[in-house]
């Protein structure tokens, strides 16, 4: 018998912690809801599998790998069977960035910009945070009960937006602005997919896994989870304060809540984040509805290490990044200029340490659905390609997923004609070969052809009817 627990805990940040969401420090000052760690463990009786969904921006490769180690150790859930992924709020603590003991050995102007000028993992936060995703894994397992489990999509396509644009003179930029008269078309697509997988015990929700791609960048400068607390405040409403909600953010890279094509006021702050967690929520509580369930499912989990490379700056722009930063360090205001230089500078320093990146691709099947995770902002036309090409009739695409390797754009977006787009700027955020998406896609497809999908449930059935109503075969009459 299939069973399933849910449990979260608690990781708002103190204020005065930094609130990781740019390449420079932000600092919070207010907070306007709980930052939570959201686990779910699945047993069928052969395999326990863990997903956790975690309010940060970005979670490291080597804090999963301490959170898998504490997660094993607590209650023997394997760490190849756990899936920990970031929703990307960008009002969340301080769980990435550079810390002292890893910038010990790098010159001193080095380590100034990455410690003073730059985000900062917050070490004491982190052990916290990874010490909850210990209880939320091992809680959830203890509170498991029989359950049915459903899968089920649904459709939300005016929430999320493509934030790359195609201009009228043939370049493509970030964020035009509203209206922009400049604009041709968007850059690049959205996914309305609104994926869920659900445990039922009876007629009572005990939580549902909830995938959608959109960033998490409404709120701003409160502490919060942004529009995934008005997601689960939505299914809450309706399905009770216990149905909990594990949040898994999809290829949203290059999508956004905002909408450059509209007049309308900016998609920010409280409205907005309310606007977009409703509409998820509304279209997850249609799919609870609608999907069938079934009390037996077949579980796997695989995963795959690849290796791929930094892109590397020219000497020519290293020796004007250094200049442009030695003259700004001690200004009081630094420019963009300054920050996209100084992460050059970093850039270069962790090359020299290694010239390649290994990243984690991750498969998890539960029934006829496979999650698909990789650790970058992935762009939204790779999961879209993903999900054409899958061999499951459920695929969820899981971003910033077990680590993170920065934006990882289309190949076109680098054309150095038509491409652009500050995401594909060097930085020392994010700075992959630029055939890592497709590596990436491969590597999802590769571990997904491995796995056999269980048949979609189709709840009760009747056998095919051989006569017509009596009534509806009456008519027509005129007189």
């Amino acid at each position: 018998m299939f069973k399933t627990g849910f449990y979260e805990t608690d990781i708002t940040p103190a204020l005065g912690m930094e609130r990781p969401a740019t390449y420079h420090k932000l600092f919070h000052t207010r907070i306007h809801d709980p930052l939570k760690v959201r686990a779910c463990v699945l047993d069928n009786g052969t395999e326990r599998l863990a997903i956790v969904g975690v309010d940060t921006c970005i979670i490291g490769r080597e804090t999963v790998r301490l959170a898998r180690d504490a997660v094993q150790a607590a209650c023997g859930i394997a760490g190849t069977n756990i899936l920990i992924a970031a929703s990307h709020t960008h009002s969340g603590g301080p769980l990435w960035g550079a810390c002292a003991e890893e910038m010990k050995s790098a010159p001193p102007f080095i380590r100034r910009l990455a410690l003073e000028e730059s985000i900062s993992l917050n070490v004491d936060y982190e052990r916290h945070v990874i010490r909850q995703i210990a209880t939320a894994v091992g809680m959830a397992d203890q509170a498991k009960k029989e359950a049915r489990l459903a899968i089920g999509s649904g459709r939300e396509d005016q929430a999320a937006f493509n934030r790359r644009f195609c201009l009228k003179n043939g370049k493509t930029v970030t964020h035009p602005g509203k209206g922009n008269a400049q604009i041709d078309r968007p850059a690049g697509p959205i996914d309305p997919e609104v994926g869920v997988i659900a445990a039922w015990d009876g007629d009572r929700l005990l939580g549902c896994i909830v995938n959608y791609a959109c960033h998490a960048t409404c709120h701003g400068a409160e502490v919060s989870a942004d529009w995934i607390y008005y997601l689960e405040q939505t299914v809450r409403g309706v399905m009770g304060t216990q149905a909990n909600v594990v949040f898994l953010n999809g290829a949203s890279g290059d999508v956004t809540q905002v909408d450059n094509q509209s007049l309308r006021q900016h998609e920010f702050g409280e409205k907005w984040s309310r606007h977009v967690g409703t509409r998820v929520g509304a279209e997850v509580l249609k799919t609870l509805f609608t999907a069938e369930a079934t009390e037996r499912c077949t579980m796997a989990t695989l995963s795959e290490n690849i290796k791929l490379k930094l892109r590397e700056p020219s000497p020519a722009s290293l020796v004007e990044c250094r200049r442009i930063c030695e003259e700004m360090i001690d200004a009081p205001e630094k420019t963009a200029q300054f920050h996209f230089a100084k992460e050059r500078l970093l850039l270069d320093y962790a090359r020299a340490l290694s010239p390649e990146k290994e990243i984690e691709i991750q498969a998890l099947q539960i029934g006829s659905a496979v999650l698909l995770a990789n650790p970058a902002e992935y762009f939204c036309q790779f999961g879209l390609d993903i999900k054409a090409r899958s061999n499951f009739p459920h695929t969820f695409v899981v971003g910033l997923a077990n680590g993170h390797c920065g934006y990882v754009p289309t190949e076109d977006a680098f054309d150095p004609e038509t491409g652009g787009g500050y995401e594909t700027v060097l930085s020392n955020y994010s700075n992959l070969e630029v055939a890592a998406g497709s590596k990436i896609r491969e590597a999802c497809l590769r571990l997904a052809e491995k796995l056999t999908p269980d048949p979609v449930a189709m709840g009760d059935r009747v056998e095919p009817t051989k006569t017509v109503w009596g009534f509806g075969a009456l008519g027509p009459e005129l007189d």
